[in-house]
């Protein structure tokens, strides 16, 4: 993961004023639909990539639950097919098209429609909008692109693991749901390595650019932020019981994901703290830096004050001719050496003397490795 990586900006669908409300209005630029259906039941399940949709109504009967994964939301009339299939309101369907929701929880009586931001794939902070659909029988969920972290959901359906295959389509969109959910985990597990990388760097390796890298930090925290409490309220429905769609054995599972969203925003916060206390460590460390600098200038300008004043005293022209008390030591044979060797030996005084009293103790020549590296490099 890249902290603070950001990828090319996305094209949101605007909203058409003055439409009906349930106007489907997809962005020509977008891309085209890809549809996979995967159906399975207790002891066996089949794929099917590009479905025909008006073989949807036969494989119900013929199939106990309806996976619909919809890649693409670039073709309106293939989406309004869709919603036609699966009896979908048209103002659902307008929700879908409408990019950058909160997540939330719509109960349409006969369908739940669930919106959640789902992190993409590529160990940065860019989230998509995953829209659920729950029904008697089927999900069917819309993606923006293709690739999405629920993979581990189709793999349990394929290879029969765990309880999705004996159970109703309620407990698959509850799979959908933890799997987004759980998709947080290993960023923030990421995001605090990088942190601590960002850390020792403001301590003891500051530069500027570190207090760009810190202003990534907190924005990535706030886009992480703004898509999980959301959804924290949103699942807080569905424990809560507020709809008919989700059994009362999905809703005890449903109970360790809201659990789950209630840690990652609890790590989120924490991180936050971390995050605003990092820029503060950056300045106080570039503020002793500075010190130090300006300790050993002053220093070094110490030690030349008294040397300056005695080149200074005898770089006076007064004539000894004129006064035998006219700097008489200049017409000394050995003058020049002794006049070396005392101001040598007041900068040598002066340097044991600074020394002794611990004034060289807190100049570093070089910055100072942090602990993790000092202990590596000992081992």
């Amino acid at each position: 993961m890249a902290l603070g990586t950001k990828g090319p900006r996305k094209r949101r669908l605007k909203h058409v004023v003055g439409a009906p409300p349930g106007t489907i209005k997809a962005d020509p630029n977008g891309r085209k639909p890809a549809l996979h259906l995967i159906a399975y039941g207790p002891d066996d399940f089949r794929e099917f990539s590009e479905p025909d949709l008006g073989a949807i109504p036969a494989l119900k009967k013929k199939w106990p639950v309806l996976w619909l994964n919809v890649d693409g939301l670039g073709d309106a009339d293939v989406l309004t097919a869709i919603g036609r299939t699966f009896d979908i309101h048209g103002l659902a369907l307008e929700d879908v098209l409408t990019m950058n929701q909160r997540a939330k929880i719509e109960d349409y009586d006969k369908r739940l429609f669930v919106v959640m931001r789902m992190l993409e794939p590529d160990h940065t902070v860019n989230t998509e909008q995953l829209s659920l659909f729950v029904g008697d029988g089927f999900v069917v969920t819309f993606q923006e692109h293709p690739g999405d972290c629920l993979d581990p959901v189709r793999k349990r359906i394929r290879d029969g693991l765990g309880r999705v295959r004996t159970m109703a389509a309620d407990y698959l969109a509850y799979s959908i749901i933890d799997a987004v959910v759980d998709a947080y985990f290993p960023y923030l597990d990421d995001f605090s390595e990088k942190l601590e990388t960002l850390e020792d760097d403001a301590l003891y390796r500051p530069t500027p650019e570190i207090a760009a890298r810190i202003h990534e930090a907190k924005r990535d925290l706030l886009v992480l932020r703004r898509a999980m409490a959301p959804m924290r309220e949103g699942l807080s429905v569905l424990v809560q019981g507020r709809t008919g769609h989700i059994s009362e054995t999905t809703r005890l599972h449903l109970r360790d994901c809201y659990d789950h969203s209630i840690m990652l925003l609890e790590m989120m916060e924490s991180y936050r703290e971390l995050t605003g206390s990092l820029l503060d460590v950056y300045l106080s460390s570039m503020s002793n830096r500075m010190n130090e600098i300006m300790k050993m200038l002053t220093l070094i300008s110490t030690i030349f004050i008294p040397l300056s004043f005695l080149t200074g005293l005898y770089g006076m022209n007064f004539d000894h001719q004129a006064s035998p008390w006219n700097m008489p030591e200049l017409h000394m044979r050995y003058g020049y050496p002794i006049f070396l060797g005392v101001v040598l030996a007041i900068g040598v005084i002066q340097l044991v003397l600074y020394w002794r009293r611990g004034w060289f103790g807190g100049v570093r020549g070089r910055p100072v490795a942090p602990p993790s590296e000092r202990d590596r490099d000992q081992h």
